[in-house]
């Protein structure tokens, strides 16, 4: 049964959750306050990059409409989701100052029929409560009356990598809603139908996955959902992070920390994602949910001393990536360094708390110069990032004179750049891969020194007379 949405926010999780549900069948009113992001929305352009964001929003345009107005977007609509931003604080808690605006804009609109508020951003717990208070006082505040059962809050946390945003939204691995009241759980479950079921058709750019079945749909309390949001996010950081700590050890004793990571992995009970030895974790995400989840901790009196030292392992890996080149180097001071990569991950354009750029702050400390390339980021970090970098548009001009290059990204693009080509371009032939991503025994086939995470380093065969 098709329904009236209305999404509050258009970042990366207010989007994807926009055209997701404008594809199953909804009719669907995105609201943003910036008002050239929604003319650009309006034209079909996407403000940030994200895989098949422009063909679904090609695909959607008669069902799914933008607004900046809370009184165009809320008073019609079934389900209103708050997916605005919760940026850290200081001290670490997320700050809700957006999702307070949007929830006394939802109350001040709130429709006559039943409405379902929907926490999509990711809040700490005990923000249920909260929001179902800011949106009761905004109603009273504005009509002068009681709510009268109008409206329920529920807790509908997403689970969206970037990159893959749309494809998790289509074929997620299990969709949680937490809740209090009946109806809301009813109206969830009916809103979600045809992506439980998977019963509708899948986008030609989006297959179904082989296999796919039914996906389930777990209801719990308000508390219990926030809270697994948080879970599920620290839990993988944890992985990553162990991995990380491992591949250290595995350096010191002449281990491959691939070896042990597929060894590890086939394990049923680990499994092998999230096992891939790198420069760490980064992004909007993982930092900002360890951060939350620790200052959760210290609001109720615990230490979440492993939450802790994940974080620890993780700013650990971009020391270890400055300690390699200066084994190599000796001294950085004046160098040039050609850093592949900037957004945290490949298939984004996301730069927040990108390990490319706590990486290139690092050097820059160290009186490097730092050249970077991105496939896709570089418009963005010429706009937003602060650092004294250079960017270079081709591979030519990024590894021309440079001392070393340093993968931080691991975009597909740069396993097929033609590297023996590019080989005589540089000063130094020495490659760091921050990301084991790159074929070392190939490189050093080419004439390059290379040098990986928790991996054996391999240098160029030499020449037999």
């Amino acid at each position: 049964m098709s329904k009236r949405v209305a999404v509050v926010g258009t970042g990366y999780v207010g989007l994807t959750t926009a055209l997701s549900l404008a594809y199953i069948g909804h009719r669907v009113v995105a609201l943003d306050l910036d008002e050239a992001k929604v003319r650009a929305l309006k034209q079909g352009i996407p403000p940030f990059f994200e895989p098949h964001l422009p063909e679904m929003l090609s695909l959607v345009r008669d069902r799914l409409s933008f607004t900046t107005r809370y009184e165009e977007a809320i008073p019609g609509a079934e389900v209103v989701f708050i997916a605005v931003g919760t940026p850290p604080s200081p001290e670490g808690s997320p700050d809700l100052t957006q999702v307070q605006e949007a929830a006394r804009g939802i109350g001040q609109n709130l429709g006559e029929g039943f409405t379902v508020v929907v926490n999509k951003s990711t809040v700490p717990v005990g923000s249920g409560n909260y929001v179902e208070t800011l949106v009761r006082r905004a109603f009273q505040e504005a009509h002068g009356g009681e709510v009268d059962g109008r409206f329920a809050v529920a807790s509908n946390p997403e689970f969206l990598r970037e990159g893959q945003a749309l494809y998790d939204s289509l074929y997620p691995d299990r969709i949680v809603v937490g809740a209090e009241d009946r109806r809301a759980l009813e109206v969830l479950r009916e809103l979600y139908e045809p992506i439980l079921e998977q019963s509708f058709p899948a986008p030609a750019f989006l297959p179904r996955p082989e296999r796919m079945g039914a996906v389930p749909f777990l209801t719990t309390g308000l508390a219990s959902a926030e809270l697994i949001k948080y879970g599920a996010n620290a839990f993988l950081a944890l992985k990553i992070s162990f991995i990380n700590e491992l591949s250290a050890l595995a350096e010191r004793v002449g281990a491959d920390i691939q070896d042990v990571a597929r060894g590890i992995g086939l394990d049923s009970r680990i499994g092998p994602r999230f096992l891939q030895a790198g420069l760490g974790w980064g992004g909007s995400c993982f930092p900002k949910d360890t951060l939350a989840l620790l200052a959760m901790g210290r609001e109720y009196g615990l230490k979440l001393s492993i939450v802790e030292a994940a974080r620890e392992v993780n700013r650990r890996q971009r020391e270890r990536v400055v300690e390699k080149l200066l084994s190599e180097l000796k001294v950085l001071k004046g160098r040039t360094l050609a850093l592949l990569g900037l957004a945290f991950k490949p298939h984004t354009d996301d730069l927040r708390e990108s390990p490319a750029l706590e990486l290139a702050r690092l050097l820059l400390d160290r009186g490097a110069f730092v050249r970077a390339h991105d496939p896709v980021a570089l418009p963005r970090a010429r706009r937003e990032v602060d650092l004294p970098l250079e960017y270079a548009e081709t591979p030519e001009d990024l590894l021309k004179g440079a001392d070393a290059v340093v993968l931080a990204t691991d975009w597909p693009e740069y396993r097929t750049w033609p590297w023996g080509e590019l080989k005589p371009l540089l000063r130094t032939p020495l490659v760091v891969d921050a990301r084991n991503h790159l074929d070392g025994k190939a490189l050093a086939r080419l004439g390059y020194r290379y040098l990986g995470m928790g991996v054996p380093a391999l240098a160029p065969a030499k020449e037999v007379v």
